[in-house]
């Protein structure tokens, strides 16, 4: 602590940076629990031919957040992987990732680093229908690249790494940059594939909808099925609650420790005040005796008791041992008068 009682820079900085990790942390918490509670809430559908019945009795023909499950299917053509023979999708995302060692100056270690130099997403009009045939009623998937978790199986990975002369070799070591090479990846989500569509489904004429809510609920087009998938947000929301109450309490110990000493400090001052007022009551008691002492005391020797009337001069002056010590002729040490005669004073 500083003086005053005033917590430190570095400590005032500790606290801050705390509080201000522990509400980024808690805000992601309640953004994590009111998407699982809201997804704990969606209405389950079944892909059958009763969902349209469904749709129209319900206010504007929409359930604003359901849940339905069903096997994907195109509509028109299908979108055909670049590597794989015959693996048909509808959702393609080609990816070229750029793979290096940077050197830290801070920690003297080479570390990875990853980077997206190219991606390119290619679609097509899909549909989820029943997993057994013949049910004739399907769902026309909406923006599937707006959901917050599209589920794409990779169908193609390789690794080019880089070729690198001496001279090369010695460059990246004077640039900090050592390039391992370029990762090329194809991920598709395949015709069959069964997924489970979480998000607002609509009667639009004679088609069924599913399409991102419009109450800033995520839309989701997962592999998993649903109980998995609520399973994954509820631990989701557990870690991010561990982790705020973690940074909370680590909040509290700071703030306790520095109140503590701010109390302590406080005491302290609150001590030393009381004992000033001590020492000043105790002084001025001593300097009321001593004035008392000094008023009476002898004017010679100023310890004893003046105790000696000095005639005819009057003068009470001098205790009996310093008038004793007086050099003959005898004279007051006040008016130097001859003294006649002493005369005993009694102090009652």
């Amino acid at each position: 602590m500083e003086g005053g009682g005033r917590p430190s820079a570095a400590q005032a900085v500790v606290l801050a940076a705390s509080t201000a990790i522990t509400a980024l942390l808690y805000s992601v918490y309640r953004q994590k629990a009111r998407v699982a509670r809201g997804l704990e809430g969606a209405r389950k559908v079944r892909l059958d031919g009763e969902l349209r019945a469904l749709l129209l009795e319900a206010p504007g023909r929409c359930v604003p957040y359901a849940v339905i499950e069903g096997v994907v299917q195109s509509v028109k053509d299908t979108l055909s992987s670049q590597f794989v023979e015959n693996c048909k999708g509808v959702v393609q995302r080609l990816t070229l990732q750029e793979h290096k060692m940077v050197w830290n100056r801070t920690t003297h270690l080479w570390n990875d680093y990853e980077k997206i130099i190219h991606q390119r997403t290619n679609t097509t009009p899909f549909e989820l229908v029943p997993a057994e045939a013949g049910a004739g009623v399907t769902v026309r998937v909406m923006k599937p690249l707006d959901a917050a978790e599209l589920s794409l199986e990779t169908v193609y990975e390789k690794f080019h790494p880089s070729v690198q002369s001496f001279t090369d070799v010695i460059g990246h070591y004077i640039s900090g940059e050592r390039p391992k090479g370029i990762q090329e990846t194809e991920q598709m989500l395949k015709v069959g594939t069964a997924l489970t569509g979480v998000g607002e489904l609509v009667l639009d004429n004679a088609t069924i909808k599913l399409q991102p809510p419009k109450q800033g609920m995520p839309y989701y087009l997962s592999s998993l099925d649903f109980e998995s998938l609520l399973q994954k947000q509820e631990s989701s929301v557990r870690f991010w609650k561990i982790l705020t109450v973690v940074f909370g309490f680590a909040t509290c110990a700071v703030l306790a420790f520095l109140l503590r000493k701010q109390y302590r400090h406080h005491r302290e001052r609150q001590h030393l005040r009381q004992m000033q007022e001590e020492f000043r009551q105790a002084q001025e008691r001593l300097n009321a005796e001593g004035a008392e002492v000094l008023k009476n005391a002898c004017v010679v020797c100023l310890s004893n008791t003046k105790s000696c009337v000095f005639l005819e001069c009057g003068h009470v002056c001098s205790c009996q041992q310093c008038y004793q010590a007086l050099p003959e002729p005898k004279k007051c040490p006040i008016c130097r008068q001859s003294i006649t005669r002493v005369v005993p004073l009694y102090n009652s």
